[in-house]
């Protein structure tokens, strides 16, 4: 790997250019530090020796293995049709030998229909419209509206609501199938029944019925314009419409600092102080690398780093390079060297040895608690406390993103990574959105290019528009031994050739967890009090895994529980935890502001930006550079 080193380096390539000529024209300096032979201690894994019965042609044979495979996996758009084809023949033979549970499901196949039938005569000659036979699932918003009980849509989706129902019947409590293989095909089948949800057709959804009728179809019209843009933008690449008002360093991401520090990886960025004085531990946020880190850095209203400042902390944040196929190397080692490890380093550098309030989000909390971790083992005490929002440790019930994972899932993706060098934005993004398919496919489909309806987008929907790539081996890596062998959670997981226990962690922790977060469950997120021995706070906050972070004050109908857990303390399930922690009305983020002011001392004169003297000159205006790529 070319310049694996940490110095800092000229603006990268391919980054957009941005309307201020000094963001482009400051040039880097080396950054000098007693710290500085940590990030020396990152070294080129080297090569395995050859065997001495090393064959040329069973290497090429491997070789045009990985090819076809790839050229596979981007045709069924990363999803491997060997684990399908298991689960599916799991599924099948063992159903096939229960003839009970066929029975079973004959008899109950019968049962909804005399029940569907019923309804149909109650609503027929009763007074009125008779009581639903089967009511939507909590989250199911699809047939709620007025129009969905009159007839014939009435029937329309009880029978739909019934036959979803049966499915998932037929998909559970066969015996001898395995746990894993329960779990993709009931997500199958139910990926496939809300393809054909009566709401997403025209002559069976009366809401667009009518619509349709009102505007004499000019919405249908509307809806094809709209498909043919958003294939347009796909196709040359673009982003969604109407982002175009939300663009980072004018309307996003416009708390003033400077970027202080840049590396192949991050450049961090060093906030203004807005308070005269400020505690003299800073804090460092570790944003997840599969994300734009400006989601903390929103519209000015709902910024935490700018909630932060005003509350007088010295804010510094990590922003990773969206890494390209030159990047393709760059493992998880170096992601925790050269990002929150080389960071560490600047901060220390710029405040002096003030210890650091360090703040993971999502995989950057993950990669957080494998740093203090290993600095616990090391004895590096520079920390003065952990926070983690929505992030795992223990990957057990990380919800159904583990439905992708598997032996065969990610061998399937390592060869796809392998051609590109990367895991693509677009790849990426379809996951996340089968997880929720009916809000975030078919209703949104439903609406733009049915209902000619384009969404108002927010500055959160803008951000999430704009994704990132993840290099090859650190996705490989992160894939495996977090989410496949579980290592971090079994102590198993090795920093520079030792295993790192979680359990060493004496800092107090702040850990975050949102309701109704579809990619690190809350309760996945609370095994971290298991994992460490030493004082957990837990809070749990209304929303999902982005919404429910950026929860600033006065957001309307917040809420959250809060939790103490001392060390020492008995353990409490997630359910005993609920009963007994204390909910409040509003934002969480004063009572995170009040633990770590709690755990800092008092306020002093704010540390200078950056360290000139240091080889720590401001290189940028935030929000920087490597943000603004590609």
């Amino acid at each position: 790997m070319a310049n694996r080193t940490a110095t800092n380096e000229n603006e990268p390539a391919g980054a957009r250019a941005t309307k201020s000529p000094a963001k482009n024209a400051v040039a880097a300096r080396p950054f000098t530090t007693s710290q500085e032979s940590n990030l020396a201690a990152i070294e080129r894994i080297p090569s395995p020796p050859v065997p001495k019965n090393f064959d040329p042609q069973d290497e090429l044979g491997a070789l045009v293995d990985q090819v076809f495979r790839a050229a596979l996996a981007k045709a069924t758009a990363g999803l491997s049709p060997a684990a399908l084809t298991a689960t599916w023949t799991d599924w099948a033979i063992h159903l096939a030998a229960s003839p009970g549970k066929q029975g079973n499901l004959v008899r109950k196949a019968w049962r909804k229909y005399h029940r569907l039938a019923q309804y149909v005569v109650q609503c027929s000659f009763g007074d009125g419209c008779a009581p639903d036979c089967i009511l939507p699932l909590e989250q199911d918003s699809r047939f709620r509206t007025e129009a969905w009980q009159k007839p014939p849509f009435n029937v329309i989706h009880q029978a739909f609501l019934l036959n979803q129902q049966w499915w998932h019947n037929v998909t559970t409590g066969i015996r001898g199938v395995t746990p894993e293989h329960e779990r993709v095909a009931t997500f199958a089948a139910r990926q496939w029944l809300d393809m054909f949800s009566p709401s997403n057709f025209l002559m069976t959804n009366p809401e667009l019925l009518e619509q349709t009728q009102a505007e004499g179809g000019m919405n249908l019209i509307r809806g094809a314009q709209n498909f043919i843009q958003d294939m347009q933008r796909q196709v040359a690449g673009k982003r969604p419409g109407k982002t175009e008002g939300f663009e980072v360093g004018e309307t996003l991401a416009t708390a003033p600092g400077k970027v202080v520090y840049r590396n192949r990886l991050i450049e961090l960025i060093q906030y203004e102080p807005t308070t005269d004085k400020v505690h003299p531990e800073p804090v460092l946020i570790v944003p997840a690398w599969i994300m734009k880190y400006y989601i903390l850095d929103l519209s000015p209203e709902n910024s935490m780093v700018r909630y932060l400042t005003s509350q007088g902390y010295t804010v510094f944040m990590i922003s990773w390079k969206n890494p390209g196929a030159e990047d393709r190397d760059l493992g998880m080692k170096e992601y925790r060297m050269l990002g929150p490890m080389a960071a560490l380093d600047v901060v220390n550098a710029i405040c002096g040895p003030q210890k650091v309030h360090a703040v993971g989000y999502c995989l950057g909390g993950t990669l957080l608690s494998i740093a203090a971790a290993a600095m616990a083992r090391d004895d590096d005490d520079r920390l003065a406390s952990v926070t983690l929002f929505a992030a795992q440790a223990d990957f057990t019930e990380a919800g159904e993103l583990m439905l992708f994972v598997s032996e065969s899932e990610i061998t399937f993706l390592e060869d796809l990574m392998w051609q590109q060098g990367y895991l693509d934005t677009t790849q990426m993004a379809g996951a996340f959105q089968l997880l929720n398919s009916n809000d975030l496919i078919w209703s949104r489909m439903v609406k733009m290019y049915m209902m000619g309806q384009r969404p108002e987008l927010n500055d959160l929907m803008a951000w999430n528009a704009d994704a990132t790539r993840m290099p090859y081996q650190m996705h490989s890596e992160y894939l495996r031994s977090l989410f496949l062998n579980n290592e971090l959670a079994e102590e198993k997981f090795t920093v520079n050739g030792r295993p790192v226990a979680l359990s060493d962690i004496r800092l107090p922790i702040f850990a975050l967890g949102t309701e109704t977060d579809h990619v690190a469950p809350w309760k996945s997120a609370y095994k971290i009090h298991s994992l460490t021995d030493t004082d957990v706070t837990f809070a749990l906050t209304k929303g999902g895994h982005n919404a429910g972070v950026v929860s600033e004050p006065g957001h309307p109908q917040r809420h959250f529980r809060i939790h103490t857990t001392l060390h020492g303390e008995r353990y409490l399930s997630p359910d005993e935890w609920v009963a007994v922690a204390e909910l409040r009305e509003g934002s969480w983020w004063p009572a995170w502001t009040e633990w770590l002011a709690e755990r800092s001392a008092k306020p002093v004169a704010p540390p200078p930006m950056g360290a000139p003297g240091k080889g720590l000159p401001a290189l940028a205006d935030a929000p920087g550079t490597y943000v603004l790529m590609e």
